[in-house]
């Protein structure tokens, strides 16, 4: 049976799809590799918004539900909505880990939506500019790396709780220029420290 959720400590987290614009070379989903000792390969197909919520159950006994799995959570941005719509209904709080390729995936200004529908927006950031990242992450979109810093200031400019992160283990260089990409947008960053040799995505 597929892994549509799973979770770790406090959090539950959601793997709505395996689809992702991004084939980020530390990825453990390009090594094969269980996370957490979690299988997230999906391979009857995606979970639909009802299969998921039937998952959560009582959404108040974890700190937060986070939309982060083997893809990128805005390909399935329907689904996600109805569920954190039943969430917040319910006393639970979200949250959405994202590459910023929602707009792009979507031919549309999705970040309005997710700000309001959604506690907090982490956007991984993961270096300090196009050329780094289109290295780090390989894209399937040109412009990636801009449209993320564009959507994560719509999400910001739309009063949405939104922050970026990056892994310590890019280098104390890249981090600091991370920092001041991100101050310059006005979005705060976070560093997350890498557990031991374990790659760094999904991020818990």
């Amino acid at each position: 049976m597929d892994t549509y959720t799973y979770r770790i400590g406090d959090n539950l987290y959601v793997n709505l799809t395996n689809r992702c614009s991004n084939r980020c070379t530390f990825c453990v989903r390009e090594q094969g590799a269980e996370y957490e000792g979690y299988s997230l390969w999906l391979k009857d197909g995606e979970p639909t918004a009802e299969q998921v919520i039937r998952e959560i159950g009582d959404p108040v006994r974890y700190h937060e539900i986070v939309f982060c799995g083997y893809g990128e959570p805005t390909y399935r941005v329907a689904e996600m909505l109805e569920i954190c719509e039943w969430v917040h209904s319910n006393g639970g709080k979200t949250r959405l880990n994202t590459n910023g390729h929602g707009n792009l995936i979507q031919g549309k200004s999705i970040a309005k939506e997710l700000a309001i529908h959604l506690d907090g927006i982490n956007v991984s950031l993961n270096a300090p500019d196009a050329e780094a990242y289109s290295a780090i992450c390989k894209p399937c979109f040109p412009q990636a790396f801009e449209a993320l810093l564009r959507f994560a200031g719509e999400v910001k400019e739309a009063g949405g709780n939104v922050w970026f992160s990056v892994v310590d283990c890019i280098g104390e260089e890249q981090v600091n220029a991370c920092k001041a990409l991100a101050a310059k947008i006005g979005v705060p960053l976070r560093v997350r420290e890498m557990i031991g040799k374990r790659p760094p995505s999904p991020s818990p």
